[in-house]
């Protein structure tokens, strides 16, 4: 505790120096900088003194000493950490002195301190696990924040590896059964670290697709232009992104409906403008309900421009689509001419599953149609090739790809193989 004499004349120094702390402590060697800020506030408060400070307010009893002390010894050996759970004494030198005093040679001192590899281990295992506060665990520990951070780099790989040598300690040689703890305490750590991924990722993944859903449900099958069957059109999209805005970020509910960040910009605007088409709309459909839905997209377009209304056609056929007007009695394309009458036989399903590796000759055969064009006309070429080393098995040629040439091709392929290859052959 800092007498009279030495407060007021450090408070006279900073005066002096124009109120430089730094320059004043470093004239004087003390204080620190919120207690000359303190005493100078004092000084002008009082009008230009400072009072005297009785030393019975900074008075402990025995008790009070020997429990500071013995929580320094069982914590970690941490003024700071003590001071702060006891709440006293409020100097960092008095718990120092008592410590001297009551058990001398146990204060920590400057040198660093050695931890074993288990204290280590023990220390990142409570860090990564959650077990409290970086800082409460470091203070638990007896270390600092930033040397837990470091032990965490260290055992999970992440660093440079730890050299206990460097201290000479003899529990802390780099044995087998250090190294394979190391071992078992990553493994640990990275499996909680994966599970802790894999599980936040699960409860976030179907949030914003469940919000979209849910934002959507009012406005699929309503509005011009929308279709369940179809992909919603941006500005359908921009409607649930809109009422979703204060409970989601705008960039996950855009991944979670795939639409662009400048089309969702445009779309507010473009909402809010008036419809162009809002008069030829009217139009065209009391022109389509005054016929019974009967006229298509030119007789509608000429009946407004009878009247002096003239719509374009291209503007008419996507009012009319939008609206989803379409005229009764329209033709049906027909359907074109085809030459397929169905299966002959019955199929028998993908047995290969896209698989087209074989580990035994004659166990998979592959085949196709293959057509050249030669001088005297047309020839199509079927082979089949065997999976295992890509030789050809057997070939027939025929100037027509008909029946004959499909039921020849398999017969002289076969007469290579024996009954025991047939059994287990896929074609």
């Amino acid at each position: 505790m800092h007498s009279l004499e030495q407060r007021t004349r450090a408070v006279e120094l900073y005066i002096k120096h124009g109120l430089k702390a730094t320059t004043t402590i470093r004239e004087l060697g003390y204080p620190s900088r919120v207690q000359l800020a303190a005493w100078h506030r004092e000084w002008l408060e009082t009008g230009g003194s400072l009072h005297e400070r009785s030393r019975a307010s900074e008075a402990y009893s025995a008790e009070q000493r020997r429990a500071a002390v013995d929580h320094y010894l069982e914590h970690g050996r941490c003024n700071a950490y003590t001071r702060r759970e006891l709440g006293y004494p409020k100097s960092y030198q008095k718990l120092a002195d008592w410590i001297e005093e009551l058990a001398p040679g146990e204060r920590r001192t400057t040198e660093p301190r050695t931890f074993t590899l288990e204290q280590k281990q023990r220390a990142v295992t409570a860090l990564v696990g959650r077990a409290g506060s970086a800082r409460e665990i470091a203070d638990e520990a007896g270390s600092s924040r930033c040397t837990l951070y470091k032990w965490k780099r260290e055992l999970l790989g992440e660093g440079p590896d730890m050299t206990e040598a460097k201290h000479d300690a003899p529990a802390q040689g780099a044995g087998d059964g250090d190294g394979k703890a190391i071992r078992a305490t990553r493994a640990d750590i990275d499996a909680l670290e994966a599970r802790k991924r894999e599980l936040v990722e699960e409860l976030r993944r179907p949030e914003p697709g469940r919000d979209v859903m849910e934002g959507a449900l009012e406005l699929l099958g309503k509005g011009a232009g929308a279709d369940p069957a179809n992909e919603p059109a941006n500005r359908e999209k921009t409607l649930p992104v809109e009422s979703l805005r204060p409970k989601r970020g705008l960039s996950e509910l855009l991944r979670a409906l795939g639409m662009a960040r400048s089309s969702h910009q445009h779309q507010p605007e473009a909402m809010r403008s008036p419809d162009r088409d809002a008069e030829a709309r009217e139009t065209v459909c009391a022109a389509f309900d005054a016929n019974d839905g009967t006229y298509g997209r030119r007789r509608t377009r000429d009946e407004p421009e009878a009247q002096g209304h003239a719509v374009g056609e291209r503007r008419i056929r996507r009012i009319m689509a939008e609206e989803r007007l379409e005229a009764r009695g329209k033709a049906k394309p027909k359907r074109g001419h085809g030459s397929y009458e169905g299966e002959v036989s019955e199929h028998p399903g993908n047995k290969v599953g896209q698989d087209f590796e074989a580990g035994l000759p004659n166990f998979l055969w592959l085949t196709d149609v293959t057509q050249f064009s030669i001088p005297a006309g047309k020839l199509h070429l079927s082979p089949v090739l065997d999976c295992f080393d890509g030789a050809i098995a057997g070939w027939t040629t025929s100037t027509s790809p008909n029946a004959e040439m499909a039921n020849s091709m398999p017969g002289a392929a076969l007469d290579t193989t024996t009954d025991h290859e047939r059994r287990h052959l896929v074609i």
